[in-house]
């Protein structure tokens, strides 16, 4: 996700109400480095979260493509950032349909990397939190997905 610039920023900001300018001032003071990035979310992203969950998707997917693949130590700290920065773009939503679909495509993205995760313990693990921890979400926020999530995370279960 690319950062807009102060200057857009501002336009927005000058077509927001006083209380949503205090509430947004107040959730940008949990955060430091990210601010850009938040109010991005936040004044452009946050009505469009399909297009935001797609945009994060697709850093995803280019972050796989341009691991270092000579060693499984450049391919877990590679997934170990993307991961992060995955986790970073789900904290600024604050959703948890969000976070469980993009724990799962990261998961998906992972399971089809090549060369197979399967012969790095540390990724397997990696793998096997990141899709419990989807699990848990959907399953305790969202009972009506219950049936669904059980037939995909069996999808990416690694066999």
């Amino acid at each position: 996700m690319k950062a807009v610039s102060a200057v857009a920023i501002k336009k927005e900001l000058q077509h927001q109400s006083q209380s949503e300018l205090i509430a947004l001032c107040l959730r940008l003071s949990r955060f430091k480095k990210e601010n850009k990035e938040l109010l991005t979310y936040l004044l452009f992203e946050s009505a469009h979260e399909d297009d935001y969950i797609q945009s994060v998707k697709t850093y995803i997917d280019n972050e796989f493509e341009t691991i270092n693949r000579d060693s499984f130590f450049y391919i877990r700290k590679s997934v170990r950032k993307i991961l992060r920065n995955v986790k970073k773009y789900v904290r600024y939503s604050q959703k948890k349909e969000t976070e469980a679909e993009l724990l799962i495509y990261f998961c998906k993205t992972l399971k089809n990397f090549s060369p197979s995760i399967k012969r790095s313990t540390q990724l397997v693990n990696l793998y096997d939190r990141q899709l419990l921890m989807a699990k848990k979400i959907i399953s305790g926020y969202m009972r009506i997905y219950n049936t669904i999530t059980m037939k995909c995370l069996k999808n990416y279960r690694m066999k």
